[in-house]
C-alpha cells in the first residue's frame, strides 16, 4: 500500500508515531485498520507521555542548574551580579512548575 502526504501531514504522522513509540509503518497499519474497522486509532499511553515529559523536564532542570551555579559562582567571585542570575533563577522556577504540573497529571492518571 502506498499513500502520499504533504510535508505537514507527514510531520503530524511522524509525531503521532513517535509519541506512541511505534515505527512509522506499524503506526500507519494500526491507524488504517482502526479507520477500516471504525474504531479508535492508536492512542498514547498517558504514563508513557508523562515519562517523556519528566525526562525532558529533568534534562532542562539539570542544564538550568549548571547555568545557575555558574552565575552564583561569578557573583561570589566578583560580588557583582553577572546579569544572568535572575533569568536563570526564573527559568529554574518555570521548570520546577512544569515538573509540578507533570506530577499532578501523573497523580490523576494513577488515581
Amino acid at each position: 500500500m502506498k499513500f502520499v502526504l504533504t510535508e505537514q501531514e507527514y510531520a503530524d504522522f511522524r509525531n503521532a508515531a513517535e509519541r506512541l513509540g511505534m515505527a512509522h509503518g506499524a503506526y500507519a497499519a494500526e491507524a488504517a485498520l482502526a479507520a477500516a474497522r471504525m474504531a479508535n486509532p492508536p492512542l498514547p499511553d498517558p504514563m508513557r507521555e508523562a515519562l517523556i515529559e519528566l525526562m525532558h523536564a529533568s534534562g532542562q532542570v539539570r542544564r538550568i542548574g549548571v547555568n545557575l551555579n555558574q552565575a552564583v559562582a561569578a557573583l561570589n567571585a566578583t560580588g557583582a551580579d553577572p546579569g544572568n542570575l535572575v533569568p536563570y533563577a526564573a527559568a529554574c522556577l518555570r521548570a520546577v512548575q512544569r515538573l509540578d504540573g507533570i506530577a499532578e497529571a501523573v497523580r490523576k492518571t494513577i488515581r
